[in-house]
């Protein structure tokens, strides 16, 4: 089988079931687990699949840039942040991380809601003029990708924040990788405003679950629970399930 055709058929495979696994698929075909490994690098360095342990999954659009995500299941973001409004009680002190989905729940919030937003976000931060809310900026070198604050500025400024509520995004929400994002040190940062609270809830649209990103932020049971719009979950939404995760479903039921 010539290289191109392998490729045609492992991702026909991972659109059919949104995994590989290249022991299966190499006894399938009749070629070697290194043929199949050595097809899956080149795949992965595309953009085109996240290699994970025994083979791959499906590579997550949400680790496109700030601009591009932006236009990525508008809908599915904004049912999450209705449904994440609900945490936020008045009083409150919580963490917004920054991305196109807290973004709509900052613009589904009510003006006169009286809490303390902290957020490594200018673009959230920004949004937040006209509301009653106290706001407090955690600055640091600016990742452009995801227009937040990283660094050692803003890990140190994060470390002094006692918060009750982080509401964090990732690019990938699957049982078998966890919650996943595509840069190493956006994945720290993630970490460490979550170590300053005393709940984290993901915010996932549904073009993240059953998806992965190379790095890590954390296992599921790392986090209070997740806010999913469950539209076409599938098969990766049910993995999820049996992990026990609390899940509250967009638009649906806790």
């Amino acid at each position: 089988m010539w290289a191109a055709e392998r490729r045609d058929v492992l991702l026909e495979r991972l659109r059919r079931d949104g995994r590989i696994v290249a022991k299966e698929i190499a006894v399938e075909l009749g070629l070697s687990e290194d043929s199949i490994r050595r097809d899956l690098r080149e795949l992965a360095s595309e953009g085109l699949l996240t290699r994970v342990y025994g083979g791959a999954v499906s590579a997550s659009p949400a680790v496109a840039d700030y601009a591009t995500r932006a236009d990525i299941a508008t809908d599915s973001k904004r049912r999450v942040a209705a449904a994440a409004l609900d945490l936020l009680q008045p009083g409150a002190t919580v963490i917004l991380d920054g991305g196109t989905t807290t973004l709509d729940l900052v613009r589904l919030l009510p003006t006169t809601l009286e809490l303390t937003i902290v957020t490594h976000s200018p673009t959230i931060a920004a949004a937040l003029l006209e509301h009653d809310a106290d706001v407090i900026l955690i600055g640091g070198r600016l990742f452009k990708h995801s227009a937040v604050a990283m660094g050692a500025a803003a890990v140190e400024s994060a470390s002094r924040v006692n918060a009750d509520l982080f509401l964090l995004g990732v690019t990938g929400i699957r049982a078998s990788t966890g919650l996943t994002t595509g840069d190493p040190e956006e994945a720290a940062m993630k970490r460490v405003l979550a170590s300053r609270a005393a709940e984290t809830w993901v915010l996932g649209s549904g073009e993240k679950i059953g998806a992965a990103s190379p790095h890590q932020v954390l296992p599921l049971d790392g986090v209070s629970g997740l806010v999913l719009d469950v539209t076409g979950g599938g098969e990766a939404l049910a993995d999820l399930r049996e992990t026990g995760t609390r899940i509250v479903e967009a638009g649906g039921r806790a």
